[in-house]
């Protein structure tokens, strides 16, 4: 139990701590016992805000946001995590006013505060407010690294992939070791076919740089077609290995499913198949909420659309990436899932294709057209 003589400001440092370590809910017990002895501390108010945003309670964490600004009016990190808030809210243009207001007061030199705020603009699909304050990092520390990568990270977005990949070449330059912006790198140019140049810096990342898949199947087919290695190259074990490290663990329903499949393998597989289908076919009219099926519109990153029900959806999104077809849907969407997080810092649900496509849809990573 933390002792009651703690300053404010010791409260402060300690739940931010905690929050770092992802420990949000613990953070907040703190950060509320804090306030109850230092109402007026504004940096607690805006640490509640924060877990509050964390554990996706938005209109909680708005008030704490709101509470901070009464208290400082010009604080920068209220007033980030405010606009951040109302873009999750759908209220759009106040969001984007508060983040105009950092700028007004004069941030921009703040760095950290400037790449915050372009990350939660390009988790909401903000690509082009998003890169406008990644450059402003940029400009404030060209050598910046990691600035230079979310300006060539927001340029694909936009569809400027020549450019993105000019910038991501620089940000390399800055820091060679940058291996999110190798491998996004390296999975762009593989996308544009040019596949020596994707071997180059696929190869160049170590195993446990990657946080999905999709990098890793693609060196592992690059390395056997161009480098011709034979599929039981020992060089090829520890990306393997990592593969399985990543593979997906299931759920309960997921386990029911795969007991349904095994048991079709063993006994009477056609009517085993039968009562799969009916199965999926159940899952699909829940989540539709009853009625004949919805045919949706799904608009990729690469501009590709894709329509049918949410399952139909995401299958198509995984038979169109190479390499992805001869995987389940589940462990397709929880690579997807993982990506995202990397990309954007926000946690993708995988549960059913629904909630996978409309979070992913929030986290700017899609559109969602019907």
């Amino acid at each position: 139990m933390p002792s009651p003589f703690l300053s404010s400001e010791e409260y402060d440092e300690r739940a931010h701590q905690l929050y770092n370590d992802g420990n949000y809910d613990e953070a907040l017990t703190l950060l509320r016992e804090g306030l109850g002895l230092y109402p007026n501390a504004v940096e607690l108010h805006v640490g509640v805000g924060y877990a509050r945003l964390a554990r996706d309670e938005f209109a909680w964490a708005r008030r704490s946001f709101e509470e901070a600004l009464i208290l400082d009016p010009e604080h920068e990190d209220a007033l980030a995590g405010l606009g951040e808030v109302l873009l999750k809210l759908g209220q759009d243009e106040a969001g984007l006013k508060s983040f105009r207001r950092i700028l007004e007061l004069g941030y921009n030199d703040d760095i950290e505060l400037m790449l915050q705020v372009g990350r939660a603009l390009f988790r909401e699909g903000y690509m082009e407010d998003a890169k406008d304050f990644f450059e402003i990092a940029v400009q404030q520390t060209p050598e910046n690294a990691e600035a230079v990568a979310m300006v060539g990270y927001a340029q694909h977005r936009l569809g400027d992939e020549a450019a993105a990949a000019e910038t991501l070449r620089k940000a390399l330059q800055l820091d060679p070791e940058h291996s999110e912006a190798r491998i996004y790198l390296g999975n762009l140019l593989y996308d544009q076919g040019e596949y020596e140049a994707a071997l180059y810096h696929l190869d160049r990342t170590k195993p446990e740089d990657h946080w999905d898949e999709l990098g890793i199947w693609r060196l592992l087919e690059l390395k056997k077609s161009h480098l011709r290695l034979r599929e039981d190259d020992p060089s090829l074990k520890i990306w393997e290995e990592r593969l399985v490290e990543l593979q997906p663990t299931l759920d309960p329903l997921d386990e029911l499913l795969s007991e349904i499949e095994q048991r079709a393998a063993e006994q009477e597989q056609e009517a085993a198949r039968s009562q799969l289908e009916l199965f999926g076919a159940l899952l699909n009219e829940i989540s539709e909420q009853k009625g004949a099926p919805v045919q949706h519109r799904v608009v990729g990153r690469d501009g590709r659309p894709y329509e049918g029900s949410w399952e139909e959806i995401v299958r198509g999104m995984r038979d169109a990436m190479p390499g992805q077809a001869q995987r389940s849907l589940e462990e397709f969407m929880q690579a997807e899932a993982r990506r995202g997080l990397a990309l954007t810092g926000m946690l993708i649900p995988t549960r059913d294709a629904e909630s996978f496509l409309r979070a992913s849809a929030d986290a700017g990573l899609l559109r969602i057209e019907r």
